[in-house]
């Protein structure tokens, strides 16, 4: 496969981890302003935000990686030893692969009835993938250091 169709699929399963970092939270708001006696709404917002952390965010955050290894392998390890723009973004996967991680968990707590946050902490929490995304595509393009 070329650099270029690698890079591409990198692109694409990176869009679909955002697609899901991004909605899997707003689902949390919703989720923690459902009233404690609306059980079937509980219990379709655990079906949602399963099916949206296992059958998208995970498979796409995995692809991503994987397609974002494979760049750099194709690309040569030693050529990117100087690239600090390459060292901050990795830094910051590293970042959103540990907010991912804590979707899970919280989707667990969400599950077992654990949850207590309330909607505005999922509001904000919402908000770091968006920072992430700006970060990364600033360093990715504009290469500054």
């Amino acid at each position: 496969m070329s650099y270029l169709a690698i890079k591409a699929w990198h692109l694409i399963w990176m869009v679909t981890w955002f697609a899901g970092l991004f909605y899997l939270p707003r689902l949390y708001v919703y989720h923690a302003m459902t009233e404690p006696d609306d059980r079937i709404g509980r219990e379709r917002f655990k079906v949602m935000e399963r099916k949206l952390f296992w059958g998208i965010t995970t498979p796409g955050g995995v692809l991503t990686l994987a397609f974002g290894a494979w760049l750099l392998a194709a690309g040569g390890w030693a050529a990117y030893a100087k690239m600090g723009w390459l060292h901050a973004k990795l830094l910051l996967v590293a970042l959103l692969v540990v907010y991912h991680v804590w979707c899970g968990k919280l989707l667990l707590d969400f599950k077992h009835e654990r949850n207590r946050r309330s909607h505005v902490w999922f509001r904000w929490f919402n908000e770091a993938p968006v920072i992430v995304l700006i970060a990364v595509i600033l360093l990715a393009s504009l290469k500054p250091f």
